[in-house]
């Protein structure tokens, strides 16, 4: 320690790794028994729940399908988990029926107001991500995305990246002691964090070693990001990546609803996962549509056929050349 009783800069980062090392512990574990079983690829297959979502089942069905479907993991929304709890279920009955197949939690969707100029909103923000993170918890989980809500309407101000990293290490610290990691999520339609290099910004200038993005084939493409960006990031960068594919139109006509199964579109998923793979990433992909035509279907089909499209990708990346 300094002479004036504060940490050295070497003291403070010591005391940082130790701090974060359980989570990251945690984390690379699950990651890499997960690898270990699917030999060699470092891409695990994961099912966002918003791709059944217009077929309205419980969080129980919803990890059934997944399941059933052929997937490792899932990724609910906390709407849908604290509707389950609220209507009388059991958080540590669904641990109990992710453990039982073989299913792990590798995010949830939430909108916890954490990067909000005002500062009540905000600071309800951080204990909505607190509730969030218990919940995440309780399944087993260590992550949550952490999108722009609020910062993200066409009428909000841009605002200084320097603030929203600010506002984003406020969020890491609230993770670091629930033991649940905040990814800051790209949204390409925002007005704020809807490209790569902003939302790297923000990650980098937090000053956190957990600090991590949560990115998205759609939204890069929407953003106006350039793909090539990702080559710049390594394996502490990302843990879970929202595959899904577009249409051959102008990015900005786009929305949400014309996402469609990954390979059935124009966004070139081969090789951008080549390159994941070559930087030593190891991450879920996570299976994100919200497309109506979906939604009137059989979950099970939609689910089942959404898997065997990732896998057969997948197993085009892992191939060499």
């Amino acid at each position: 320690m300094a002479g004036d009783g504060h940490l050295s800069r070497r003291e403070w980062l010591a005391a940082t790794a130790i701090g974060a090392a359980g989570i990251h512990l945690a984390a690379r574990a699950s990651a890499e028994t997960t690898v270990a079983a699917t030999n060699t690829s470092p891409f695990r297959v994961c099912l966002n729940m918003s791709t059944i979502r217009g077929q309205k089942l419980s969080v129980d069905k919803q990890i059934d399908v997944a399941a059933k479907g052929g997937y490792s993991g899932i990724e609910p929304w906390i709407g849908e988990l604290r509707a389950f709890v609220e209507g009388g279920g059991k958080l540590t009955d669904l641990k109990k029926q992710l453990d039982d197949n073989n299913l792990t939690v590798e995010s949830a969707i939430g909108f916890a107001r954490w990067i909000v100029d005002d500062e009540g909103q905000r600071q309800a923000g951080l204990e909505e991500l607190k509730r969030d993170m218990e919940m995440i918890r309780t399944l087993g989980g260590t992550r949550v995305a952490a999108p722009p809500i609020g910062a993200h309407e066409a009428s909000a101000p841009v605002m200084d990246l320097r603030v929203v990293a600010e506002r984003y290490r406020a969020a890491l610290e609230v993770g670091a002691a629930m033991g649940v990691v905040p990814m800051a999520e790209v949204w390409g339609f925002s007005k704020n964090m809807s490209r790569l290099g902003e939302t790297l910004f923000v990650m980098v200038e937090s000053g956190h070693p957990l600090a991590c993005m949560l990115p998205d084939f759609y939204h890069i493409y929407r953003g106006g990001s350039s793909f090539e960006g990702l080559n710049l990031l390594s394996q502490n960068a990302i843990h879970v990546f929202h595959i899904n594919d577009y249409p051959a139109r102008e990015r900005t006509s786009l929305s949400d609803g014309d996402r469609v199964y990954p390979g059935d579109g124009e966004c070139p998923i081969v090789p951008i996962l080549k390159g994941l793979r070559a930087n030593g990433i190891r991450c879920a992909l996570s299976l994100e549509l919200f497309n109506k035509d979906l939604w009137a279907k059989d979950a099970y089909e939609v689910a089942k056929a959404g898997a065997d499209k990732v896998k057969a990708i997948i197993a085009q990346a892992m191939q060499n050349g």
